[in-house]
This record gives C-alpha cells, structure tokens and sequence, in this order.
C-alpha cells in the first residue's frame, strides 16, 4: 500500500472554523443542483429499463372470416382464430436482465462522480471567495495605515522635516490601493454569482464565510484509495456490461420457440347425420425461430472483445491522469505550506522595520520613501500569504475529490 506523508495547514482547525459553513452548503448544492437532477433521473429510468428486461414478448392475437368458406367433409369453415406466444432460448431472458443492470449500475457511478465534481467546483469556489474577502480587508487597513501616514507627513511638512511630495505619493499609492479594492468587489460580485448558480439560487444571495483558515499539523494520503474511485470503477462497470452484452450475444445465437392454438369454427352440413358434422377445428401449434444467418453476432462478438480491450486502455490512461493529479496537489499543497510560513516570517521582519522607521518620526528623520517601501512589501507579504491559504485549500478539494470524495 503506498502512502505519502504530508504536512498540512490547520488542517483541523480549519475544518472547525469554516467546515460547518462550507458543509451546509456542500448539502444545499446536492439537493438542488439540476444536474445532479438530471443524472439521477437517468439513473432511475436505467432501473426502470432493467425491469422491463425480463419482460416476454406480446402475446399475438389474431382473426379472421373467409370470404369463400372452404368446404370440408365435416363442414364449411367459417373463420380462424389465433394466439401465440414467441418464448427466446433459456437464460436470455436473465442474460437480458443482466446487461440492463449493469448499465443501470454505470449510471449510478455517473451519479456519484457529478456530485464529486460539485463538491470540488464548491469548495474551490468558496476558498477563492475567502481570498477575495481577506485582500479586501488587507488593503482597506493598507489604506488605513497610508492615510495615517499621509497624517504624518503633513505635519512634517510643516515642521520642515517633509516635502510636499511625500505627501502626494502618499495620496497615490492610497488611490491605488482603492483602485484595487473596488476591482476585487467586482470579481467577488462575479464569484458570488458563480457560486449562487452552482447551489441553483438566486445570484445575488449573501454567502457566510470562515473568519479564519488555519494552518497545523500533518495528515497520511493514502493513493491506493485511488483504485475505488467512481472515475476508475465506472470502467469497471462497462467492462462488465460488455461482458453482460457478450453473454446475451451468445443467448441469441440460440432459437426461440413459440406455442399457440388455431381455432377454426365449422359450420355442419345439412342433410347429413354423422358424429364429426360441424365439428369445430382446435389445432395446437410449435414454431421455431432459428437463426441461421450469424454472422452478425459473430461480428458483435469481435466487437464486444475490443470494446473490453479499449475500456482496460483508457482506464489503465485515466488512473495514470488521476495520480498524477493527485501527487501534483499533494507537492502544490506542502508549496502552498512553505509560501505560507515564508510569509508569516516576512511579515514579522516587515513589521519590525517599519516600527523602527515609525521610531524615527520623533527623532525628526523619518524617510517616507522607505516607509512606502516597507508598505509595498508588507502588503506584498499579505497577499502572497492569503494566495497560499486559498491555494493550499484548493489543493486539499482535489485531494478529497481523489482520495476522499
């Protein structure tokens, strides 16, 4: 069994943070979402069908009055009446019934898979709305900051330890950051109506996210789950309907038989007095359908066998994409990790040093050119920071999609 260690970020705490949140909505989507409808529906009308398989052929009735009545020694013949019954080679009716449920049971994991992929489409969606919300509370306290510095600028212009020019940059850089703001309302707007859409809701409607997401300890990611995800066992199920679809093939290759009656009504004969005078004619009856010409179910035959080699093909090349994926997550995820604390390092050293340019102000020789630049790298440090917790959640919904469902 192969497995792979790796470190994640408050893995519980932030499942206790935001879990409830995401997971009611995780509930919300699979109860309205219409595609999940849509494949359920096609789920139940395969059940349906797998019910109908074990079903007889119709029953044929039928009629019919001679226009010149055939004249016979016991009397004239008056109409005919007939039923019969087509009954196909025993075991095809179950052979039948088996291939209906096999395909009912590939439905089934279509099911399953569309509810993963919304699962993953939703957790990635929310984890980019609570980036979007974090970089706008980011840059509403740069802009606070920036304007405290502008305060502090203004008074050192006065004093002569500032030029007029500080000041405008300072102005600047805060337009800037306001600029950026109103653009990241607009893209949480647009993500907002995105997520709505997947929860089939209206696209204006308040999405409640985490306050925090956290960053911890270390979790096994276990890539033999890989071999019973619905992806893989989904061409399992074909390869098994194919080998339904090849024994109901061989089942046809067999002859139907069938049984009915003729019932002729006669007419007696005048004049005439012996005991079988306008006895009525009850005739039972066997036929055979017999398939003499087969070469079409050696042709499906042919075909089944390639069929099964191509699913054991493309499923051999969709495990192959699977884990690469999953093992791709798994490092983008422990990268996410190191930005992460990388970060919360940079942002210490930042804070440090712009403390000592602040320290400087009452000495009178405080460099706003230098405060600018820690304040440009600090949000830099921000950003990158809360670009790595929404990419380290992103890569853990893969994880799940993967391993977890």
């Amino acid at each position: 069994m192969k497995k792979i260690v790796c470190t994640c970020i408050g893995v519980f705490l932030a499942a206790f943070t935001q879990g409830q949140s995401l997971q009611s909505y995780l509930e919300e989507a699979e109860a309205n979402n219409p595609e999940i409808h849509a494949f359920e529906l096609k789920y139940n009308i395969s059940r349906e069908k797998s019910e109908q398989a074990d079903a007889l052929p119709n029953m044929e009735l039928s009629a019919g009055v001679f226009v010149s009545e055939p004249e016979t020694r016991t009397g004239a013949q008056k109409a005919r009446f007939s039923v019969r019954q087509m009954l196909p080679w025993f075991g095809t009716l179950t052979a039948r019934e088996g291939y209906a449920n096999a395909l009912a049971e590939v439905d089934y994991l279509d099911v399953v898979i569309v509810k993963r992929k919304l699962r993953l489409s939703i957790a990635q969606s929310y984890y980019a709305l609570y980036a979007n919300k974090e970089m706008q509370q980011v840059l509403e306290r740069n802009i606070q900051l920036l304007g405290t510095y502008e305060r502090l600028a203004l008074t050192a212009v006065e004093v002569g330890n500032a030029s007029a020019v500080d000041v405008l940059k300072l102005q600047i850089r805060q337009n800037d950051l306001r600029a950026q703001s109103d653009i990241l309302q607009q893209e949480f707007q647009s993500q907002t109506s995105q997520f709505n859409t997947l929860l089939n809701r209206d696209a204006g409607l308040e999405i409640a996210l985490a306050d925090t997401l956290g960053i911890g300890t270390g979790i096994e990611i276990d890539q033999a789950t890989l071999n019973v995800h619905p992806e893989l066992e989904k061409y399992d199920k074909l390869y098994e309907s194919v080998a339904q679809s090849e024994i109901l093939n061989q089942k046809e290759t067999q002859p139907g038989f069938g049984i009915g009656l003729d019932y002729i009504p006669v007419a007696e004969r005048p004049g005439l007095d012996f005991s079988d005078n306008g006895k009525d004619v009850v005739m039972p009856m066997v036929s055979f359908s017999i398939p003499l010409f087969n070469a079409k179910y050696k042709s499906r035959s042919v075909e089944n066998e390639l069929r099964q080699q191509e699913l054991s093909a493309q499923k051999t090349n969709r495990r192959n994409m699977l884990e690469s994926t999953l093992n791709t997550a798994i490092h983008s995820r422990e990268a996410a990790r190191i930005q992460f604390e990388t970060q919360q390092k940079n942002l210490r050293q930042a804070k440090d040093a712009r403390d000592i340019l602040i320290k400087n102000y009452e000495t009178g020789t405080i460099n706003f050119n230098e405060i600018l630049d820690i304040q440009e790298l600090q949000l830099k440090f921000e950003i990158q920071q809360i670009r790595a917790v929404e990419n380290y959640y992103a890569q853990m919904a893969i994880i799940n999609y993967l391993t977890n469902g």
